[in-house]
C-alpha cells in the first residue's frame, strides 16, 4: 500500500480529487510545454527566416559582383590611360627615329600596345554590360524586400503572441499546481513525482474492474484489495502498472 503520509487533515476522497486535479495540472503543463516548443508557428517562423536570408544572400551576391565590376572597369581604365600614354611616348619618339629596323621595332611595340587597348576596351565594355544586367537584377529583386519582412515579422508576432498565451497558461498552473500540492502530505508528494518520472500519468481512476492507467482489468480479489486499502488511506497502487489508484 503506497505510504500517504498524515492524512487525518483530509478525508480520503479529498486527496483522490486532490491528486487527480494536480494530475490533470501537470498533464495541461506537459501539453502546453510540447505545444509550445512544436508549435506550427515555429516552422512558420522557420520558413520565412531562411526565405529572408536567402534572399538577403543574393543581395548581398548582386552587389558584391556589382562592385567587383566596377573595380575591373577601373582597372580597365587605368591600364588602358597607361598604354595609351605608353603609345603616345612612341609615336613621338617614331618621328626622330632614322633607322629601319629601330622604326620596325617601335612599330611593332605600338601595334602591341595597340591590341592591348582594344583587349581592354573590350573588356570594359563587356564589364559595363554586365554591370548594368545585374543592376536590372538587383532593381527587380529589391521590390521583394518589404512582402519577405511583412511575412518574417508577421510570423515573429504570431508566434511571440501564441506563446506569450501559453506562459500565462502555465503561469497559471503553476499557481494551481502549488496549491494543491500545498495540500497533499510530503510522503505523497515523493511518491506522485516518482511515479510521474516513471509512467508519465501517476494517477488513474478504476473504472468497473479497468485500471484507465494500464487499461488491464484487476481480478476480483485484487479489486477487494485495492477498496479495502483506498477506503483507508483514500488512494492505492494499480497491482499491474503501480499508479496511484483512485476507486
Amino acid at each position: 500500500m503506497t505510504d500517504t503520509g498524515d492524512s487525518s487533515s483530509s478525508e480520503p476522497s479529498t486527496i483522490a480529487e486532490l491528486l487527480l486535479a494536480l494530475q490533470a495540472a501537470d498533464t495541461q503543463a506537459d501539453q502546453l510545454a510540447h505545444r509550445r516548443e512544436n508549435s506550427p508557428l515555429r516552422d512558420d517562423l522557420s520558413a520565412a527566416t531562411d526565405t529572408m536570408r536567402a534572399w538577403e544572400r543574393q543581395r548581398s551576391s548582386m552587389r558584391a559582383k556589382i562592385d567587383e565590376l566596377g573595380t575591373s572597369i577601373e582597372q580597365a581604365e587605368s591600364r588602358g590611360a597607361e598604354l595609351l600614354e605608353h603609345r603616345k611616348r612612341l609615336d613621338q619618339q617614331m618621328k626622330t627615329v632614322i633607322a629601319p629596323r629601330e622604326a620596325e621595332a617601335l612599330m611593332h611595340e605600338m601595334d602591341t600596345l595597340g591590341a592591348q587597348i582594344d583587349e581592354l576596351d573590350l573588356h570594359e565594355l563587356e564589364s559595363l554590360e554586365e554591370q548594368a544586367r545585374i543592376d536590372d537584377q538587383l532593381a527587380v529583386h529589391l521590390r521583394d524586400e518589404d512582402q519577405f519582412r511583412k511575412r518574417l515579422r508577421h510570423a515573429d508576432d504570431a508566434l511571440a503572441a501564441e506563446v506569450g498565451d501559453i506562459d500565462d497558461e502555465l503561469a497559471t498552473l503553476v499557481a494551481t499546481r502549488s496549491t494543491l500540492r500545498g495540500q497533499l502530505s510530503e510522503a505523497l508528494l515523493a511518491t506522485y513525482d516518482r511515479k510521474r518520472a516513471a509512467l508519465g500519468v501517476a494517477v488513474a481512476r478504476l473504472v468497473g474492474k479497468q485500471c484507465q492507467g494500464c487499461h488491464l482489468e484487476l481480478s476480483a480479489a485484487e479489486i477487494d484489495t485495492v477498496k479495502d486499502e483506498a477506503a483507508d488511506a483514500g488512494v492505492t497502487d494499480c497491482p499491474d502498472c503501480g499508479r496511484l489508484l483512485i476507486v
